[in-house]
């Protein structure tokens, strides 16, 4: 009995036609580098709130939190806006270590605009949770429409 002489060839895809250039460079995407896992609950908020709070009546020359809770509301609230901002054109630019470290700026400036307001974190904890489950759609609907203030002559700034 004589064997086939045939080879059995494998059976491949056509190849993809090459494609022309456009003309247009296309950005080269790095794989996100992850950080490792850390504790993600608002533990470690409620241990910084609780540091900006020690330091409400502490030196103003020592302490950065000091400093700025002894400007009063007005200037927190300034001062968090301001980090605000630097955190949107981060995010906007697309920097994300930047965009990071501008996070932590924000939720930082925030705890201390809290502490100068008057406000715990369990305040916020507690409506977070009353609004879970809720589409953010009704909950907005349902909120009380915002009263005027009416501005000081000659400033455009938010009272």
């Amino acid at each position: 009995m004589a064997k086939s002489a045939k080879k059995k060839t494998a059976v491949r895809p056509p190849k993809k036609p090459a494609r022309k250039p456009s003309g247009k460079s296309k950005k080269l995407r790095l794989p996100k580098v992850m950080a490792p896992p850390v504790d993600s609950n608002a533990v470690v908020l409620d241990r910084l709130f609780a540091v900006v709070e020690s330091r409400r009546d502490a030196d103003p020359t020592i302490s950065h939190s000091a400093r700025l809770l002894s400007r009063g509301p007005a200037k927190v609230a300034q001062k968090f806006g301001e980090e605000a901002v630097e955190c949107l054109i981060e995010a906007v630019a697309g920097n994300r270590d930047a965009l990071i470290a501008e996070s932590a700026d924000v939720l930082y400036h925030l705890l201390v605009l809290w502490v100068s307001s008057g406000v715990s974190p369990a305040d916020v904890w507690a409506e977070l949770i009353r609004r879970e489950g809720i589409s953010g759609i009704a909950e907005k609907a349902a909120r009380a429409k915002p009263l005027v203030v009416r501005r000081q002559i000659g400033t455009s700034k938010i009272p």
